[in-house]
């Protein structure tokens, strides 16, 4: 069985999600965050040496990464479910997403919320911050134009990678500004899946809010 080990308020909640859409089994080994550093706890790192989440462990493999456990379970569980066929070029845009989030999209969005804590002295790396995180929510956004998920009019993984961009981009308060962002994190963030993934998780600072 697939157990993954979670960490609350983490991109590891976007692993449970996966999970609960292709309705397969999975163990949660939950870890929280120090309440006073938000770092994880260093148990995390008996499972993977550099401790983050999400890892997943079945059968003696250990798979860290989100992009890499997403295509993990994508060959091994989902028999063809939440992917286009391999071979077609909706495929290869898929894989695309799957490394896009990790790869550019969420690099400006971290760099913002690190470069807020300097106050004044990071005043002088906003500009360039801002207009990469611009760049990317733009692409984004005509990506979704008369969309609702990413590869078309249904769900795929790449939509479940891509969102943790999504939900960071609202915590922002850019949704105002990327409006298909917008109403494709609400329409994500209503499936049965997503919510039932969000009771087993426990708390998640961007989830919905009503």
């Amino acid at each position: 069985m697939i157990v993954v080990h979670h960490l609350n308020d983490s991109r590891s909640q976007r692993i449970l999600w996966l999970l609960e859409e292709l309705g397969l089994p999975y163990e949660i080994k939950a870890y929280q965050r120090d309440a006073a550093t938000r770092l994880a706890p260093p148990e995390l790192t008996d499972v993977h040496p550099l401790g983050k989440s999400p890892v997943v462990t079945e059968d003696g493999t250990t798979i860290a990464e989100s992009g890499a456990i997403i295509d993990y379970v994508l060959r091994h569980h989902a028999a063809g479910r939440l992917a286009p066929p391999i071979g077609t070029r909706d495929y290869e845009a898929h894989q695309q997403w799957l490394h896009y989030a990790e790869g550019s999209a969420m690099l400006p969005l971290m760099l913002n919320m690190y470069v807020a804590r300097l106050g004044e002295a990071g005043g002088p790396l906003q500009p360039r911050i801002q207009s990469e995180i611009a760049n990317h929510l733009s692409y984004v956004d005509r990506a979704l134009e008369g969309r609702d998920y990413l590869m078309g009019k249904d769900l795929t993984a790449a939509d479940i990678q891509m969102s943790f961009v999504g939900e960071v981009a609202g915590a922002f308060g850019q949704f105002e500004t990327y409006p298909n962002i917008a109403a494709w994190v609400r329409r994500f963030q209503n499936r049965p899946a997503y919510r039932t993934a969000l009771e087993k998780g426990g708390p998640y600072n961007l989830g919905p809010k009503t």
